[in-house]
């Protein structure tokens, strides 16, 4: 997405940063990295526990967001992650997830979204990480790309669901 925005869209502002492992220092980088945003011309993408933060953004900014197998309930499903792990692209960094995170996941929770039109979540059946019933039934009223099959990672974003992503945010 990086590389299509930077070549097709050169006027667009990209900011993908690496987020700390608090739930609550992660939306607090976010809240100042767009505090001068124009929030009626922005979007957020996110991916997995990306999409839980997309949300957030999206219910407190009204921003569109597109949710690439967005977790729902990552209080619950992290909660057996609390003590050293690695991070997923580059396994050989690691981080200590505390258990203080899981309540702060619980903060950020959003309530029914307001303008759930601005948010379209692709969500595949065969995610092997969360349940794609938990991912539809979190949506109603958005636009939802369900695929048969697929992954966690969506293998295919760039070839099967870019152009998807691109015209949702309006982007071309």
């Amino acid at each position: 997405m990086a590389r299509y925005v930077a070549r097709q869209h050169p006027a667009v502002r990209w900011w993908a940063p690496q987020l700390p492992p608090s739930p609550r220092e992660a939306m607090e980088t976010v809240r100042a990295g767009i505090e001068d945003w124009p929030h009626a011309n922005m979007a957020v993408v996110g991916s997995s526990l990306g999409g839980f933060y997309a949300t957030h953004v999206a219910a407190a900014t009204g921003c569109r967001a597109v949710l690439l197998n967005p977790a729902v309930h990552p209080e619950r499903d992290l909660a057996r992650y609390i003590g050293d792990q690695t991070l997923w692209h580059s396994p050989q960094d690691h981080f200590y997830f505390r258990s203080e995170y899981i309540d702060e996941l619980r903060v950020l929770q959003a309530g029914p979204l307001q303008h759930p039109e601005r948010c379209m979540a692709i969500i595949a059946k065969g995610d092997e990480v969360l349940d794609w019933r938990e991912m539809t039934a979190r949506y109603p009223g958005s636009p939802v790309c369900l695929l048969d099959g697929g992954d966690h990672a969506l293998s295919d974003f760039e070839t099967a669901h870019l152009a998807t992503v691109v015209g949702f945010l309006q982007l071309g």
